[in-house]
């Protein structure tokens, strides 16, 4: 009897590893997914399954129109920066989360929120904030450690891209009496908690845009009577010459860690300063909206005010919306993201990231795999 159980609990080992074997290499040897958080420049509907007002969903006429032919919750007439990177790297575009049914997550998700901030005090109530989006996180590296085992999981996470576009909404909603200086310390330091849980999990590769100049955006210049609101500019600014002081200090301290820094505010300026260059026939006026420079953000008549203006082509606008740039605009960020050179996108850009098919171990330490 002692022998029985003996073989049999050997069995049960035997079997165990060899479904574990199996389950780590049931993809591709070469396989990357992509995992991506953030706000509206990076949500493709998570705020349609959420209890919210009309000023944190698209999901109505006209958004999606260019590409989708319908509302798909995206905040611009067609795809985003993620759903280009996506394609750039043979994956599907990346669902959302929030979406009912059964998924799988094996090339990854999208958790944005549009008008998430990397502080939980931004839009409250009303968005999927940073730390909830990390908590769903964390549930989905638990659905795949029970797909694909404790190893298959470990290598995705490890070899998979990380993008996370966050901390506008943080600024837009400033009203705290503190400097400058300490708001942008209380946001980086919660990115850094969120990056490091990621971490953690074995994520090893992150592509990060830095602000873009927040006062010069239709609604913006509307509010100020034509003008950039030099204060919010500002801001932004801050924030992305601390984010990239806070992602070398991360490099320095965290083994494996690699980062894309795109220059979305430099990328942003050029356009705005000189819209024919790269194809936009105006990059001061909304393509939807209404009032001076589309800058009501009345796009879709759902947020109060029914009347707005719609432009016939929206590729020849910069800005879709009073606070968002249209599908053209999204992919030549998204093309300069992916494979541009160190003037724009460094130390690597995401093409390198997602070629770069080293596996690292999740402990304390880490070291390439053949």
């Amino acid at each position: 009897m002692a022998n029985l159980s003996a073989s049999y609990i050997s069995f049960l080992l035997c079997f165990t590893t060899c479904i574990n074997l199996i389950s780590s290499h049931y993809l591709p040897e070469n396989h990357v997914a992509l995992f991506i958080f953030g706000d509206s420049l990076f949500d493709p509907g998570n705020n349609n399954y959420i209890n919210t007002t009309a000023d944190f969903r698209a999901n109505f006429y006209p958004y999606g129109e260019t590409f989708f032919k319908c509302p798909t919750g995206r905040f611009s007439d067609g795809r985003l920066i993620p759903d280009f990177i996506a394609q750039f790297a043979g994956l599907p575009i990346i669902p959302t989360y929030l979406q009912p049914g059964k998924r799988k997550f094996t090339d990854g998700v999208n958790f944005a929120s549009g008008g998430a901030g990397a502080l939980v005090e931004s839009h409250q109530g009303f968005v999927v904030d940073l730390e909830t989006q990390i908590k769903y996180f964390n549930k989905v590296e638990k659905s795949l450690r029970q797909e694909l085992g404790d190893a298959g999981a470990k290598k995705l996470m490890s070899k998979a891209v990380y993008l996370i576009s966050i901390g506008g909404n943080d600024y837009f909603t400033k009203n705290s009496s503190v400097s400058d200086e300490e708001f942008v310390s209380m946001v980086l330091g919660n990115l850094t908690v969120a990056l490091k849980e990621i971490y953690k999990k074995g994520g090893r590769k992150f592509g990060f845009p830095n602000l873009l100049p927040l006062g010069c955006l239709p609604y913006m210049k509307a509010k100020s009577g034509g003008s950039c609101i030099d204060e919010l500019t500002a801001i932004a600014k801050l924030h992305s010459a601390e984010l990239l002081k806070t992602l070398v200090k991360l490099q320095n301290q965290l083994e494996g860690f690699k980062y894309a820094y795109y220059n979305l505010y430099q990328s942003f300026t050029e356009r705005l300063n000189n819209p024919s260059k790269y194809g936009f026939k105006d990059a001061t006026t909304a393509c939807c909206g209404s009032g001076p420079y589309g800058g009501v953000y009345s796009c879709g008549g759902k947020r109060g005010i029914e009347v707005y203006e719609l432009c016939d082509k929206p590729g020849d606008y910069f800005f879709f919306d009073s606070y968002h740039p249209s599908e053209k605009a999204y992919r030549q960020f998204a093309e300069l993201m992916w494979a541009g050179n160190t003037d724009i996108v460094w130390p690597y850009n995401l093409k390198m990231l997602f070629q770069d098919n080293a596996f690292y171990c999740t402990d304390q330490f880490s070291i390439s795999m053949p």
